[in-house]
């Protein structure tokens, strides 16, 4: 730069030559040409530039061209700033900046700067300011790394408070001297700012549960020796008495100087140690109720892999604990049951279906028993299913007694429909002794038959003895008795509504019910005409079941009839003394109209015990 003034024509400049200038300064000239620091003036109100080779740096592109000119045309972005310095000090006043910000231009791009600034006015033998004298120091390297630093800590605070981290620790291995942050050292009740400073380790020790301090320290010293990882829980007592259970973690690591330090971080895991000792607790109280009950308990996970049995399982099966896991179970099916609950399993696994199932389970004595298998899902909030709770239960001797007594009801079932056949010879056989009594034999017997099919349409049956249209249904009886009445024609009688299940002591009142009804639309009523036809009508209203008989086409009716013969009496009997009904009679000239109303429990044993 001193070459560059040398060379320079100043007369060409609002300066003019050098021998012209006022004497301070062409001696701030000389100063500022012989430091080593950033200095630059800016003469009279145009702020005309002259600066040291240490300026260059700052000027960066500017330079040359700014070095002779005017200051606000030099640094346009800057020119407004510049122009308030400058009548400052030309005022006669000083101005300092400290990590003053600027955007500057300075090498074609926008750049953030930072600069220390110092502004002294230099004054004439008059002691007139002639010019600002600027001293400058760029801190911008400085300012960066400061606020990366704050950056730094701030995501470090931000992580370590989402991470559950709520401390930080730095020991020296050699001289066991521990620096911590603030929140550590709250944790420990100790000043935030002796923490900082740095702590003997022993103090820290002393904070910590006195049942739990020879584990922290042997913990230190073994990560220590190993140069490894340190990894500790203990107990800190509160001021308050209460206990927080800390986790400490760190890593022993070299430093700059040679030296060995263990920095760490601790973090509270008091709700993580409750909820632990909760569930270690409720996982005790369910095993504890698992292993009492007389049931086999087992659960799976949510696909389906069998991860649990209690004990009776396993003295059940004499198994040993952990063979059945997974897909083992099984295996302890007899082989016929096998694939069927094998399948039914992975249906329910599939749908959300309970699962329930009857199946022969290998016993510890080698004998395979009857079971009852049955599962619930658990679901969560969203309905997704987490995991299968299940129960076995032994009902071998159970199985046996129901199979026992069905043998018996069936040979049972037998004697009684032969009952009913004899009773059918012997009233044959009177008949033909007594030629007067034939009609009413006839009749009785038509009864008798009637009986004998509601009996075989609900008594027991076997697989080789049960009708394929069995289904224990009003409906279908109805249907059986009245297929001799009307022949092929299904259209000359139609049941309609809800069909109802019936058992056998409901089954005999109903079908001497419907013999009689259906013997006397044969004999005087719509059966009797080639376009008469019965419609059976019924419907569940609360608790009662109604049905209503209908016959139409037949002969016309003149009325009720003056007398009530036996049938009218056995039917008003089957409907209000044996189902606890009630029968009313509408003769219409259309035909008979028949309505009977029968408590529902009455259908079924299942509902009720009769007298």
């Amino acid at each position: 730069m001193n070459g560059r003034i040398a060379a320079m024509d100043w007369a060409a400049t609002p300066l003019g030559p050098i021998s012209s200038w006022p004497l301070v300064i062409r001696m701030s000239v000389r100063i500022m040409l012989s430091s080593a620091v950033p200095m630059c003036l800016m003469i009279g109100r145009q702020g005309i530039m002259i600066y040291n080779d240490a300026y260059i740096p700052i000027a960066a592109g500017r330079h040359p061209a700014c070095f002779g000119s005017s200051v606000f045309d030099s640094w346009p972005e800057v020119a407004d700033f510049n122009r308030t310095i400058v009548t400052k000090v030309l005022e006669g006043d000083t101005v300092t900046f400290e990590d003053q910000e600027f955007v500057f231009r300075r090498n074609g791009l926008p750049e953030r700067v930072w600069l220390d600034l110092d502004y002294s006015p230099l004054l004439d033998d008059d002691g007139r300011a002639v010019a600002a004298f600027a001293i400058l120091a760029e801190t911008t390297k400085r300012v960066r790394a400061e606020k990366a630093l704050a950056r730094s800590e701030e995501r470090l605070s931000l992580a370590l408070a989402a991470s559950g981290i709520v401390g930080a620790w730095d020991m020296d291995v050699s001289s066991r001297w521990v620096t911590a942050d603030a929140r550590f050292a709250q944790m420990f009740d100790l000043d935030a700012a002796d923490a900082e400073r740095g702590i003997p380790q022993a103090r820290f020790l002393d904070r910590i549960h006195e049942a739990d301090r020879d584990l922290v320290l042997n913990a230190l010293e073994q990560a220590i020796a190993e140069r490894g990882d340190l990894r500790v829980e203990y107990r800190l007592p509160g001021a308050d008495g209460t206990l927080r259970w800390i986790l400490a973690t760190g890593r022993v690591v070299g430093d700059a100087e040679g030296g060995e330090r263990l920095p760490g971080v601790v973090i509270d895991i008091t709700e993580r140690k409750a909820f632990e000792a909760a569930l270690a607790a409720s996982e005790a109280g369910f095993r504890t109720l698992a292993d009492t009950m007389p049931q086999m308990v087992w659960s799976t996970r949510a696909d389906g892999h069998h991860d649990y049995y209690n004990a009776r399982w396993y003295e059940f099966t004499g198994m040993a604990e952990g063979t059945t896991d997974g897909a083992g179970w099984n295996g302890m099916f007899h082989p016929d049951d096998q694939q069927r609950a094998w399948e039914l399993w992975h249906r329910c696994l599939a749908t959300g279906e309970p699962y329930q199932i009857e199946y022969r389970l290998r016993h510890h004595s080698g004998e395979y028993r009857w079971t009852l298998g049955r599962a619930l899902p658990i679901r969560n909030k969203a309905g997704d299913i987490i995991r299968w709770f299940g129960t076995c239960t032994d009902i071998h001797e159970t199985k046996l007694v129901a199979e026992e007594r069905e043998v018996v009801a069936h040979e049972l079932s037998h004697r009684i429909k032969n009952i009913f056949s004899v009773l059918n010879g012997i009233i044959g056989l009177s008949a033909r002794s007594y030629p007067d009594l034939k009609p009413l034999a006839d009749e009785l017997r038509q009864r008798i038959v009637a009986m004998g099919k509601a009996h075989d349409f609900v008594r027991p049956h076997s697989a080789a003895s049960r009708p394929a249209d069995n289904n224990s249904s009003l409906q279908a009886l109805v249907t059986l008795l009245l297929a001799p009445h009307v022949g092929g024609d299904s259209g000359r009688f139609v049941f309609e509504g809800d069909d109802a299940v019936i058992d056998d002591a409901a089954a005999t009142p109903l079908a001497l019910l419907i013999h009689e009804l259906a013997t006397n639309a044969a004999k005087y009523g719509a059966l009797a005409s080639p376009r008469g036809r019965v419609v059976l009508s019924s419907a569940r209203s609360g608790d009662d079941y109604r049905l209503v008989w209908k016959e139409t086409g037949g002969r016309p009716l003149e009325g009720e009839p003056q007398a009530e013969g036996f049938g009218s009496r056995l039917v008003k009997l089957s409907v209000e003394g044996q189902l606890g009904g009630r029968l009313e009679r509408s003769w219409q000239a259309e035909g008979l109209e028949v309505s009977i109303v029968v408590p529902k429990t009455q259908l079924s044993r299942s509902s009720t015990l009769r007298r």
